[in-house]
């Protein structure tokens, strides 16, 4: 029970960190992290939104994830 507890923690925090990740690097408003990261490419070549809309399909399987992994937790320790 200890090493699927340990196990399940550690993939935890990695989902954490890839949600952090994925939801600095979407555009937004202000153009966000995303935008600072591409620099001056999208001038020349256009804002790709192709990019945009696989970063909202992969933040909400991570988000799923993250909350299944919680949820997980949450049962296992009580």
């Amino acid at each position: 029970m200890d090493v699927l507890n340990i196990l399940l923690t550690v993939f935890h925090v990695i989902l954490c960190v890839g949600l952090i990740a994925v939801i600095l690097l979407q555009s937004g408003k202000s153009a966000g992290l995303s935008g600072s990261i591409a620099g001056g490419a999208e001038t020349f070549f256009g804002k790709k939104k192709g990019m945009d809309e696989f970063l909202g399909k992969v933040t909400i399987f991570v988000a799923i994830g993250f909350a299944v992994t919680s949820l997980t937790l949450i049962v296992l320790v009580k």
